[in-house]
């Protein structure tokens, strides 16, 4: 009955959409539908999974399918569960979340096609991480992608929301062409269309199949310099949304890479060399670009590339420990890699939930333009600082944990003989520095939205977001608080999942206690939360009775006012400059050249290095071009364009004179 129930899920997830379409544009019911049946699937789906990890076999379902080459072959284990619960956790609580934030009556135009791709984009991510045929996997592919691109541009008649589905309809589509390349290399390599058991192929003569699956698994993850479509997309999509896309449809990505890997027995040390190299140029210029970001959206998408950086060093860690027969680098690497990914679809999607509250309350992304939202939004406040602190990779919560593993398995590269092998652990000051300036980066964000005063005249006073948005905020804080308190019920699943990807037995209980040791993170948790819990406890005792109103620390102004505070820019300042040689920011204004000036205006832009820098004005060079060529060569001249036909056969006339030869 395992799998009957999973396909049931996934059917409900896929179709969950379509009876709020047989309802008028404004009304409560097709919403309430839509989210029930998200919540249903996702609870049947979850236990499903959880029931198959139980069973003593291999949970499968093969139907017939009259595609050539093609089989409806599903199959759950413990890989594919450690992108399954993240799936179904934030795909039920993106939908409850969408019924305050999104509500049918406030959005008549587009509610009901957001609520339709919003179940079948969970829908085919399932069958993504499940598939065990590649036209299955990338018939699912594709509808992600789809449904995705009708997503983000859910306001599409904003041209921010019309740039970003676009740019990120041409990327998904390039990284496809890459994945038809990779599946039909892989399945002459074994004579079918299905996926191979794992450590069955040598990894001699699969330099291409690598190759093309880093490329299009990495423009669908992230990765730096693949990253172009992700910051607008999750920028411009509805904040629960951008929560679905971050935190577990590029995850798809990093499944894929996984997967992949996982059908050779071997790897040349260059793979896992490549996808760390990538790891950290990912971590540490994603979260630069995010520290000079001004929309808090934007900031979010790219700590998104960040942390895929920090998911590839996993991957890379363990890549290398396989290459070089070392077992527990390899199991280290993979744990940190793949609690990683559950880790980063807890607190980001915490974090983009909480940015919503936060639009919804003031009805702008920009920074600069809140300020003093603690006292209006205490929750949101407090699950928005959860979040931070666990993305900042800080115990107690769970971005800690998967982090240490990480650590852990940089470190062990120092116990191989090769000198090449032990160059690996110089990526652990790389995640250093990603975490410190990812703590940098939160310290801004959370002192000028929630702290101070109001920076915006006359601006609306803000309001908590309802119930129906913080109940989800609040079960994605108790996760990260739940993993980054009792990591070992995580354990388990982490050496069933290595297991799988090594094509091995499942670790030794000796084994798993070597590799992860969490019974330490575990009490030290605790005991900082304990220490915490005494000094608020007595800082509250200390200021009992005492006024709790009181402006804003004025810094000797007799008379202050909102814009007398540090801005998002001021505060990043100092950062962005020691690293101007890889942002380039670029600033207008604010130049002071009198004793008395008169009001000057200052503004700074980073624009991003590989979308704005390389591939837009490379693609407006060609444009021109083209349209150069085509000024020349189409001139309305009947005659010219004959001569063009009889040019063209005879050239195609010698080419088979030569061919024939």
């Amino acid at each position: 009955m395992v799998m009957p129930t999973f396909a049931a899920a996934t059917v409900l997830l896929l179709f969950s959409g379509f009876p709020g379409l047989f309802t008028r544009r404004d009304s409560a019911a097709g919403e309430r539908i839509a989210a029930a049946l998200v919540l249903t699937g996702s609870a049947l789906g979850a236990g499903a999974t959880a029931a198959a990890l139980l069973a003593p076999d291999l949970a499968a379902l093969d139907l017939p399918w009259s595609i050539p080459g093609g089989g409806f072959s599903l199959a759950v284990d413990a890989l594919s569960a450690c992108f399954l619960f993240p799936i179904f956790l934030i795909a039920a609580l993106g939908a409850l979340y969408g019924l305050g934030y999104w509500p049918q009556c406030r959005h008549p135009g587009n509610g009901r096609q957001l609520r339709l791709f919003f179940g079948l984009i969970a829908g085919t991510m399932v069958l993504v991480v499940t598939a065990r045929n590649s036209l299955l996997f990338l018939m699912a592919w594709e509808g992600m992608a789809l449904s995705g691109f009708f997503l983000v541009t859910t306001e599409e008649e904003k041209e921010e929301a019309r740039r970003a589905g676009f740019i990120y309809l041409m990327a998904t589509h390039t990284g496809t062409l890459a994945l038809f390349g990779l599946f039909i290399l892989l399945a002459r390599a074994t004579g079918s269309f299905a996926f191979p058991l794992s450590a069955t192929l040598p990894s001699i003569g699969a330099s291409a199949v690598f190759l093309l699956g880093l490329f299009g698994f990495g423009l669908k993850a992230g990765l730096m310099p693949l990253h172009v479509w992700l910051p607008g997309a999750h920028a411009a999509a509805p904040s629960h949304v951008s929560a679905l896309l971050s935190g577990v449809m590029i995850k798809t990505g990093i499944y894929g890479l996984v997967r992949l890997t996982s059908f050779f027995y071997d790897a040349p040390p260059w793979w896992g060399w490549t996808i760390l190299l990538l790891g950290a140029v990912s971590g540490v210029m994603g979260v630069l670009f995010a520290i000079a970001q001004h929309d808090i959206k934007r900031l979010l998408a790219y700590h998104s590339v960040e942390n895929i950086g920090i998911i590839a060093l996993g991957l890379g860690t363990a890549l290398l420990g396989r290459s070089y027969g070392l077992p527990l680098l390899t199991a280290l690497g993979l744990f940190g890699a793949l609690l990683h990914v559950i880790n980063h679809g807890l607190f980001k999607s915490l974090l983009f939930l909480g940015a919503g509250s936060v639009i919804h309350a003031t009805g702008t992304r920009e920074l600069d333009r809140y300020g003093g939202l603690l006292r209006p939004m205490p929750w949101t406040a407090l699950f928005f600082l959860g979040g931070a602190v666990a993305i900042s990779g800080l115990p107690p919560f769970n971005g800690f944990v998967s982090e240490w593993f990480i650590y852990m398995g940089l470190f062990q590269s120092l116990s191989g003989d090769s000198l090449a092998l032990r160059m690996a652990v110089l990526a652990a000051p790389a995640l250093a520095l990603i975490g410190a300036l990812a703590l940098a980066c939160f310290v801004k964000v959370f002192g000028v939205a929630f702290l101070g005063s109001s920076r915006t005249p006359g601006a609306l006073p803000a309001h908590e977001a309802p119930a129906s948005m913080r109940w989800p905020m609040g079960v994605l804080l108790a996760a990260c608080l739940l993993i980054g308190i009792w990591p070992a019920a995580v354990v388990p699943l982490l050496g069933r999942a290595a297991a799988v990807w090594q094509g091995a037995e499942p670790l030794p209980l000796a084994m798993a206690g070597e590799v992860a040791p969490v019974t330490a993170i575990s009490v030290t948790a605790l005991m900082l939360i304990g220490i915490l819990a005494l000094a608020v406890w007595l800082l509250r005792r200390q200021t009992a009775g005492q006024a709790t109103v009181a402006p804003t620390w004025g810094c000797g102004y007799a008379f202050p006012t909102g814009r007398m505070q540090y801005t998002a820019s001021s505060f990043a300042e100092m950062l962005t400059g020691l690293f101007r040689w890889g942002l380039r920011p670029e600033r207008h204004g604010g130049e002071v050249a009198t004793n008395f000036p008169g009001p000057a205006e200052f503004a700074s832009h980073t624009p991003d290095s590989v979308l704005d820098r390389l591939l837009l004005p490379a693609c407006r060079g060609s444009a021109r071009v083209c349209t150069w060529v085509r000024a020349r060569l189409q001139h309305g001249i009947t005659g010219i364009y004959l001569l063009y036909v009889a040019l063209t056969l005879c050239l195609l006339l010698s080419l088979g004179a030569l061919l024939r030869g």
